[in-house]
């Protein structure tokens, strides 16, 4: 078992930076790669980030794309999501995935779930 806990959310206005965190425990977590999606209501689940086992490759959705970025640090066992020039449209609840081996953009061929932080951005 992976162990996930999401932080670092909130309320902001549009144009703000938010930093999410998520530190993992429970089994080797290196062996693991990171995501981030986030589902806004009344709809599906989606992919915003990936990141390798070894954070040497970031995957990201078109949408976050030179707004947001991706880290993991291994000692702390923590991804990191820095969210630069919020939008309105970001506002959802946020979950951090872990997958064995590779990163996954299919919300449903994750392994592992955090319980998600509310990001909720205002016009």
């Amino acid at each position: 078992q992976v162990q996930l806990v999401e932080s670092g959310g909130g309320l902001v206005q549009a144009g703000d930076s938010l930093r999410l965190s998520c530190e993992a425990s429970g089994r080797t977590v290196s062996n693991y790669a990171m995501g981030w999606f986030r589902q806004a209501p009344g709809k599906a689940r989606e992919f915003v980030v990936g990141i390798s086992r070894s954070g040497g490759s970031t995957y990201y959705a078109d949408f976050v794309k030179g707004r947001f970025t991706v880290s993991r640090d291994s000692d702390k066992n923590t991804v990191y999501l820095q969210m630069n020039n919020l939008i309105p449209e970001d506002t959802a609840v946020y979950y951090c995935a872990a997958n064995w081996g590779f990163p996954r953009s299919r919300a449903d061929e994750v392994d592992y779930w955090g319980q998600g932080t509310q990001v909720t951005v205002s016009s």
